[in-house]
């Protein structure tokens, strides 16, 4: 099998208007996307079922072939068919998930990342889907810049770029999210995680450790949402597109 976990933690950062930060621990499953079949365990399904479980229709295409999917989303951006397809995500826990941010990896002979999109729900039932080109910065992680085009957070309006830095290796994943305008940062979301690999004892250790994060997700949102309008931060509605699942931008 060539599926894993990454286990570690999320460092949140926001900088406008007003600092707040907290950290809250997370993990990923990296998925083969071209090993679907042995995702299919004890405890593991892709029908909803197990105790952790991937569902195609959680994420981008039109039928419950993931591969097709992903297959069907290079084509339309005139990539080349990738080396290796990789897919980072949190799973169904329970049969409950919400995925504030997925990455689509596209990898060659070599392992070395050269394209990803990053699929990004908000709680208003939108999805979007950034494509990018990675470039290989000096320190070895891969970057790409990319415009916002989505309302995420109830205090930040569709202005800004993101800038995605990843570092990823069979031991690590490392995954930065910048937000920025023209004249400084907004916004840091980091998570950095260490492998674990994909099996009953592994699965066992994470609905220890993690038996609510799904739900975790959305109510840590909550309370950090409550905090920052008590700090006195200018709501700003959603729009009628928020609520849309947009494939590409």
């Amino acid at each position: 099998m060539n599926h894993r976990f990454f286990e570690g933690e999320i460092y949140h950062k926001r900088f406008f208007p007003k600092e707040h930060s907290f950290t809250y621990d997370y993990f990923f499953i990296d998925i083969d996307v071209n090993d679907l079949k042995s995702l299919n365990t004890r405890f593991f399904s892709q029908k909803g079922l197990g105790v952790m479980s991937f569902l195609a229709r959680d994420h981008f295409g039109q039928n419950d072939d993931f591969l097709e999917n992903t297959h069907t989303l290079i084509t339309s951006l005139g990539w080349e068919k990738p080396y290796q397809l990789r897919f980072l995500t949190l799973p169904r826990i329970f049969n409950f998930v919400f995925n504030p941010i997925s990455i689509l990896l596209l990898l060659d002979e070599n392992g070395k990342a050269t394209h990803g999109i990053a699929e990004v729900h908000n709680y208003n039932g939108g999805r979007v889907l950034y494509p990018m080109t990675l470039q290989q910065d000096e320190h070895g992680d891969f970057r790409a810049s990319v415009p916002k085009s989505m309302y995420v957070s109830p205090f930040m309006g569709y202005e800004g770029t993101y800038t995605f830095s990843l570092n990823y290796t069979a031991e690590h994943f490392g995954l930065k999210v910048y937000l920025s305008n023209d004249t400084q940062k907004m916004l840091l979301a980091d998570f950095q995680g260490e492998a674990r690999a994909f099996s009953t004892a592994t699965i066992r250790s994470l609905l220890c450790n993690h038996t609510f994060l799904s739900l975790f997700v959305v109510t840590r949102t909550l309370w950090q949402t409550f905090r920052l309008k008590l700090k006195g931060l200018t709501w700003t509605s959603p729009q009628p597109q928020d609520q849309l699942k947009k494939e590409l931008q």
